[in-house]
């Protein structure tokens, strides 16, 4: 990507949708998913449950999506394998991966979460914990709940991972002066 204010704007709606949708993502695992075991009624949990996580799914599409698509923006121009040198090209292709599982497990997960939310009126789908059924929860339900977790569990993974894959990459760029880093991109 060239230098200047499309590369500039690319990149922060890149680290941007990252921010939102892993930070979101390990919330929601970490705290929310936690607190709302504190509601009494298994089926106003569910709807509690279900409520706060339709309502954030749009925040988290929207950031996954910005992070995918300033990686491909990125891709088409300044991290082409012509302008990496061999380490670099191996992280860039590292990352394409990671950002494939990113999106294939993002937008199943929100599949799910919209299936789970229309297995009870309301929402009111008997859970233990968000990932967890109740005794009474219906066995389809319980089904959905369990691909739920194994897939935020991949999704939030490969969104730390690229976060790492981000930092290593920032630290190549920043170790090198950038006369060297432009004779190291021509020579590869």
């Amino acid at each position: 990507m060239p230098q200047g204010p499309t590369a500039h704007v690319t990149r922060v709606a890149h680290d941007v949708g990252l921010a939102a949708w892993v930070g979101g993502s390990l919330f929601g695992r970490l705290a929310f998913n936690r607190s709302v075991t504190n509601i009494s009624d298994t089926a106003e949990r569910g709807k509690v449950t279900n409520a706060a996580y339709a309502a954030y799914n749009p925040i988290n599409a929207l950031g996954l999506g910005a992070a995918a698509a300033g990686w491909l923006a990125a891709r088409a121009t300044e991290t082409r394998p012509d302008k990496l040198t061999g380490t670099e090209r191996t992280l860039s292709v590292v990352k394409d991966g990671l950002m494939s599982v990113a999106v294939a497990s993002g937008v199943a997960t929100v599949v799910q979460h919209i299936r789970l939310g229309r297995q009870g009126d309301d929402g009111r789908v008997p859970l233990e914990a968000p990932l967890t059924p109740a005794p009474d929860t219906p066995p389809a339900a319980a089904k959905l709940q369990g691909s739920i977790g194994k897939l935020t569990t991949v999704n939030i993974l490969s969104g730390l991972a690229i976060v790492g894959v981000n930092a290593v990459i920032a630290q190549f760029d920043h170790s090198r002066p950038p006369l060297r880093r432009a004779l190291l991109r021509r020579s590869s």
